[in-house]
């Protein structure tokens, strides 16, 4: 029986798509990209994304190319993309930022007319629908993450079309897992545990202040260090998984170790309780919609109820200072991905923007919210006397400092 066969069922009862069992999403966006990109070939994305996805990117030996995003949710916005862009581009990766859909219509149309693969991040965006069609099931291949919904600080899958198709990439999976070690399987089980105990003692704030002190936190910003001589060389070696490791592991050191029965029969625990994770979301997201700080994107979406997001976006004023105060209130806010890779990476490592201001506006004053503490942190913001900040417009790289009226996602 194939490895995670029984947990892979669980996914593909639930979206309808063959599915293949990965120790992480990102393991599993690298199976989707190597399976059908040619070494050098050119992949569409979201500058507004975490930092590991475009090293799993350079790990495929593809070049990163930057995309104009919306100012509402940070996703790639179709009309943006100039056509000099779209008739260069060999396939377009989605982001999902935080739950909140891409224009994946649009984008599959435009795929399709181009004949490029469309592949779909899905690591945010379990129950996500469009259309009541799940996110997922519009792409070639779709990588999702139960990290991210269930907190098992592991496992993911990757979505296909075919049972052919899935046996070739469960075979291309076991080629590059890592042996099984106990230690590391018993500290994947027991972190969750861990992290509920603090949490449930109050322990947040002086845990959090007690990691940055001794430095134990992997990431001194938001942004990992880049190290960048080290990352041309290891272009040498691309498409090469382990070259670009000491980049691709970085808060997910197991991410492709292969787990024993203890991680996977706790993942299929965990994912048994899925639906009610996202119906605790639904409610979190009700509330923070409601709020000053809500992105417009979320205001005007319509449909049935509220999405289940992973994290909440709120557009806020002086959001880093935010961040740091609300540690002690003992709320960590974690998933910010500013600068927007192309400032970050530099041109040497993702081509840029031909419109960068959406992207870097958004990256700055997004705080994304935890949907399962959101009274606590509409508190705390209130507490705080936080203020929402309103994304301007661009008009021929003129910036306007207002929405139009009746704006829309």
């Amino acid at each position: 029986m194939p490895y995670g066969s029984r947990l892979a069922a669980m996914m593909t009862r639930r979206i309808g798509r063959e599915c293949v069992y990965t120790p992480s999403a990102r393991l599993a966006l690298y199976l989707a990209l190597r399976r059908w990109c040619r070494p050098g070939a050119r992949i569409l994305m979201s500058p507004v994304n975490d930092d590991v996805i475009l090293f799993v990117v350079l790990a495929a030996g593809l070049r990163p190319v930057q995309a104009p995003v919306s100012p509402w949710d940070g996703n790639i916005d179709p009309a943006a993309v100039p056509e000099s862009t779209w008739r260069d581009v060999d396939a377009v990766l989605t982001t999902n930022l935080y739950g909140l859909p891409d224009r994946v219509v649009q984008l599959r149309r435009r795929c399709d007319e181009l004949g490029i693969p469309l592949f779909e991040d899905a690591a945010h965006a379990i129950g996500t629908h469009v259309d009541g069609q799940p996110i997922g099931t519009f792409g070639k291949a779709a990588a999702f993450s139960l990290s991210k919904h269930v907190a098992g600080m592991a496992g993911g899958f990757l979505a296909v079309d075919d049972a052919r198709t899935r046996r070739e990439l469960e075979l291309l999976r076991d080629d590059l897992l890592t042996a099984r070690r106990l230690r590391d399987d018993l500290a994947t089980t027991l972190r969750p545990l861990a992290r509920s105990t603090v949490r449930t003692l109050h322990l947040v704030r002086p845990v959090w202040r007690t990691m940055q002190r001794l430095g134990l936190l992997e990431r001194d910003d938001f942004r990992m260090a880049l190290h960048a001589p080290r990352l041309a060389g290891s272009a040498r070696h691309a498409p090469s998984l382990a070259a670009y490791e000491p980049w691709v592991r970085v808060d997910l050191h197991g991410f492709r170790s292969r787990h024993g029965a203890l991680v996977r029969g706790q993942l299929e625990l965990r994912m048994s309780l899925l639906d009610g994770d996202l119906a605790r979301r639904r409610a979190g997201v009700s509330l923070l919609s409601g709020t000053t700080w809500a992105t417009p994107a979320l205001r005007g979406r319509t449909g049935d109820g509220p999405p289940c997001l992973f994290r909440v976006p709120l557009l806020v004023n002086d959001r880093d200072a935010l961040v740091e105060r609300l540690v002690d209130h003992g709320i960590v806010t974690g998933y910010i991905y500013d600068p927007p890779l192309d400032d970050y990476a530099g041109p040497e490592f993702a081509e840029p923007s031909p419109a960068p201001e959406a992207a870097r506006w958004f990256a700055s004053h997004t705080l994304p919210a935890d949907p399962l503490t959101a009274r606590r942190i509409a508190a705390a913001l209130t507490k705080e006397g936080a203020t929402p900040a309103h994304p301007p417009t661009w008009r021929n790289g003129e910036r306007f400092d207002h929405a139009p009226k009746g704006a829309r996602a």
